[in-house]
C-alpha cells in the first residue's frame, strides 16, 4: 500500500499541490494565503503603474477621508507606531501628496491634508484596485464580495486587547 504524506492533497490534479486538512480551519491562514491574491491585484493595478505602496495607500486614503486627522490617531487607527507614520507622511509630503498644518486649537499639534494630487491619486488607485479585483475576484458573485467585506471589516475591527 503506497503511503500518503501529509502534504499530499487527495484530489491533487498537480504535483506540488499541498493538503492543507490542518491550515483549512486557520482563518489567519486563509487571510494571508488571500492576502498574496489581493496584493498582486494591487501591484499590477496600484502599485508598479502608479509608483504606490500598499502602506502608502492606507494612509493617503486615510488622511483623504479624515482631512484635519492628527498623526497619533492616525497611527492608532493603523496599529502603527507614531515613527512610522511621521515616516510614511513624511514621504507622501515629499511627493507632494500630503500636506501638514498646525492645528488651530493647538499650535504643537499638527493636522493632516491630502493635497489635489493626493486626492487625485487615491482616485486613480481606487478604480484601478477595484477593477483589478473585480477582474481578478470574477469567481465570487456580487453578493459573495459583499458579505467577505463585511465580514474582513468585522475581524479587522477586533484589537488583541478586546479579545
Amino acid at each position: 500500500m503506497a503511503r500518503r504524506t501529509p502534504f499530499a492533497s487527495p484530489s491533487a490534479s498537480a504535483p506540488d499541490e499541498l493538503r492543507q486538512d490542518t491550515l483549512n480551519e486557520v482563518i489567519g491562514y486563509q487571510v494571508v494565503q488571500a492576502g498574496i491574491t489581493t496584493l498582486q491585484v494591487f501591484e499590477r493595478c496600484a502599485g508598479e503603474p502608479l509608483s504606490l505602496r500598499p502602506v502608502e495607500y492606507s494612509v493617503l486614503a486615510l488622511i483623504r477621508d479624515n482631512p484635519g486627522i492628527a498623526p497619533a490617531r492616525l497611527a492608532r487607527a493603523l496599529s502603527v507606531t507614531p515613527p512610522n507614520i511621521t515616516m510614511w507622511v513624511a514621504k507622501l509630503e515629499a511627493r507632494d501628496l500630503v500636506r501638514r498644518e498646525a492645528s488651530v486649537d493647538d499650535r504643537r499639534a499638527q493636522q493632516l491634508f491630502a493635497t489635489p494630487a493626493g486626492q487625485k491619486l487615491v482616485d486613480d488607485a481606487t478604480r484601478r484596485i477595484l477593477e483589478g479585483e473585480r477582474q481578478r475576484l470574477g469567481a465570487l458573485t456580487p453578493g459573495e464580495r459583499s458579505i467577505l467585506t463585511e465580514l474582513l471589516r468585522k475581524l479587522a475591527r477586533i484589537r488583541f486587547d478586546q479579545a
